[in-house]
């Protein structure tokens, strides 16, 4: 309807409909006239009836077109009242907001919500803060929000309504062709009933695990033969008591080894306690020397349930790649650890060497050439392990070639050494994109002091050599190297060059060294080990010794890694300025002006630091090509290598470090500070 000349009238289908029967009488005029041609009596007869009809019609629709509009007027004007009484009491509570947020008008179900008896003019941010006012001036469609409100979970969807159109019909107001004002329609869809049961889907969701006893054949060795049953006993009943009281189920299926089955909500309340499980064992004791240990590995929210049993796998093979005595859970969103804070112990048995040298030898014979590569910022021990390697090659008669892009201070002295070799050539050191041009699907590639494909000397070269072996004596950490056809991840070793020393004794039934190759093996031992005072054995003492018996010269290598005079300052003045932590922890800062390799200060001064009484742990910073480098070190109380973890970083127990961008030393300092008051209240160390 339109308003005209204050009278009402009608447009659109409803004019058509209530004139329909005039446009039939005038049709049966026509008619008539038809007619009247084949008969006149017909004619007329038709014709006073259509006189009649119209005459009937026109009187009709004058005297009750009136009444009929008023009515019409009246129903719109109640159905509008009902529409807007329909919005107000709309069960889902809903409001509209100008521009900037402010709240203009709101239904009953949301003044209920948020419990204002007035008509509540703020801005939507004062009650939700979730919604920004950065967000609200952004919206340009539709925006959506998740949020808790009075115990219950909402999603809220802003809507965005122009009114350009409106204002445009708008007879109060004239509208610029350049006006963009809109309001903003705000839905308020309650789902906390279906959170609750998604949540409760998901708490009986699949989780799989898998317990093996680190040392097994210790602990029973321990004992004597009428306890040995006894303790595994004990040890069964623990295992199965802890499981029983989360509703969970395991069985064992190896003597050393047990399937886990039980639900998410079971594994909560194992995390909640910080795997219990892990120190009640350990807390066996019928007469054996051995505390046994567990490894526990954890798979969950997989796609499948064969999924999850990998996942669980992977976490077990981490856990023991990491030292054991700890509980790792793997999800697609990550790995968590627990534990991990006993002392690795050394194993003295040589058959994993032996069967690990045994493997190498057949991969690297089988190939035309290898390559070589340690980790970034090669050090001595990582140099040294890669040395050993190519003396293997060169023992098996394969083309061998190191990795090395940047040759640090500290390491020169070495490669100076190591050219002077009579095997060495021009093309025995590559830099990486020398080595990526001769890689290929021949190539073996040989990964030594580390694990971590993104710190190594060329990442890239993971991608494009098809056959991998990994040598290292770090823990592994959630990232590590997938693909490797050949994997010996040792922690217990001292160093690199430890492990590498072993493997070459049993190489062609023992290869024999020239003095020069015994040195820098030699070399990665003592610097590693700190000149045999730290985390060294029996293997550790056995493998020094096969290198003295070879040539190595304790007095060269010794002259080798003298300190000049501004770096031993340097580092007297690290250990001068530690700040003493929680009364157990020294922190201090290394400076890194006129200094080649302030990183290897800061591990020398971190090491100076726990010769002060009471120290648990020493961490050391500098500043070196736009990183904070962290030193950690410890003897045998904290385990610096889940603190470095949370770091991003990683190590051994022992001794680890991290590397932190975008900070400065005094904030690394609060970061790390912080790091440890979080783990020393949540108990991880």
């Amino acid at each position: 309807m339109v308003v005209m000349k204050n009278k009402l009238k009608l447009k659109g289908k409803l004019k058509t409909y209530l004139e329909m029967p005039l446009i039939l009488g005038f049709i049966l005029a026509l008619l008539d006239i038809w007619i009247f041609g084949i008969s006149v009596e017909a004619g007329i007869l038709l014709a006073v009836f259509t006189f009649l009809y119209l005459i009937i019609m026109i009187v009709t629709m004058t005297f009750t077109k009136p009444g009929l509009i008023n009515e019409l007027v009246t129903f719109a004007t109640e159905y509008g009242q009902i529409q807007k009484q329909l919005l107000k009491e709309l069960e889902l509570p809903h409001a509209l907001l100008d521009e900037t947020g402010k709240l203009i008008w709101t239904n009953q179900a949301f003044d209920a919500l948020i419990g204002m008896e007035k008509i509540y003019k703020k801005s939507i941010t004062t009650l939700f803060p979730e919604i920004t006012k950065e967000g609200v001036a952004a919206l340009e469609s539709i925006l959506e929000y998740k949020l808790s409100y009075e115990e219950k979970d909402f999603l809220v969807r802003l809507k965005r309504v122009d009114m350009r159109d409106m204002a445009l019909l708008s007879d109060t107001v004239i509208v610029g062709k350049e006006y963009e004002g809109y309001l903003i329609a705000l839905y308020m869809f309650d789902e906390t009933a279906l959170n609750l049961a998604l949540k409760e889907i998901d708490n009986q969701s699949l989780v799989v695990g898998m317990i093996y006893i680190d040392n097994y054949e210790e602990a029973m060795e321990s004992v004597e033969d009428v306890g040995r049953s006894l303790l595994s006993a004990f040890i069964d009943r623990q295992v199965n008591q802890c499981v029983a009281a989360i509703d969970g189920i395991v069985r064992k299926i190896e003597k050393d080894k047990y399937l886990l089955i039980l639900r998410k909500s079971a594994l909560t309340e194992l995390r909640e306690e910080r795997f219990k499980l892990l120190e009640d064992v350990k807390g066996i004791n019928i007469g054996n020397e051995t505390a046994v240990t567990l490894s526990i590995g954890i798979g969950l929210e997989g796609l499948t349930y064969a999924q999850n049993m990998e996942f669980a796998r992977n976490a077990i093979d981490l856990a023991l790649g990491r030292g054991g005595d700890q509980a790792v859970v793997k999800s697609p969103s990550g790995i968590t650890y627990y534990g991990g804070k006993s002392q690795q112990k050394e194993t003295t048995t040589r058959v994993k060497a032996r069967v690990k040298a045994q493997a190498l030898e057949g991969i690297i014979t089988a190939k035309d050439k290898v390559l070589v590569m340690g980790h970034r910022d090669s050090d001595v021990d990582s140099f040294g392990a890669a040395v050993g390697i190519k003396c293997a090659c060169d023992n098996l008669e394969r083309k061998s070639h190191i990795v090395l892009e940047t040759i640090s201070t500290s390491l020169r002295p070495l490669v100076d050494l190591y050219r002077t070799h009579p095997d060495f050539t021009e093309d025995t050191l590559l830099s990486g994109q020398e080595a990526l041009e001769i890689a290929d699907a021949n190539t073996v590639l040989v990964i030594v002091d580390v694990n971590k494909p993104s710190i190594t000397e060329c990442p890239e070269l993971i991608k494009r050599c098809k056959t991998i072996v990994v040598l290292d004596h770090h823990r592994q950490g959630a990232e590590f190297v997938e693909n490797a056809t050949l994997s010996y991840v040792e922690p217990y070793a001292s160093s690199a060059c430890e492990m590498v020393a072993e493997i070459l004794q049993y190489i062609k039934s023992g290869i024999k060294l020239k003095g020069i190759i015994a040195d820098c093996l030699y070399s990665g031992i003592v610097v590693d080990t700190q000149n045999f005072t730290a985390k060294t054995g029996v293997r550790t003492f056995e493998a020094a010794a096969f290198l003295k018996r070879n040539g190595a010269d304790v007095i060269r290598v010794k002259k080798m890694f003298r300190e000049d005079a501004l770096e031993y300052k340097t580092k007297a003045d690290a250990v001068r300025q530690a700040e003493i932590y929680r009364k157990d922890y020294a922190i201090s800062r290394c400076q890194n002006e006129g200094i080649q390799s302030p990183t290897v200060i800061a591990a020398q001064a971190a090491n100076e630091l726990l010769n002060i009484n009471g120290i648990k742990a020493s961490f050391v910073m500098t500043e070196y090509m736009n990183r904070i480098y962290i030193s950690a070190r410890s003897i045998d109380e904290v385990n610096v290598q889940i603190i470095m973890e949370k770091l991003g970083g990683g190590g051994h127990m022992n001794i680890a470090g991290a590397q932190l961008e975008d900070t400065t030393v005094e904030g690394a300092m609060i970061i790390l500070k912080n790091t440890l008051d979080k783990m020393i209240q949540e108990g991880d160390i």
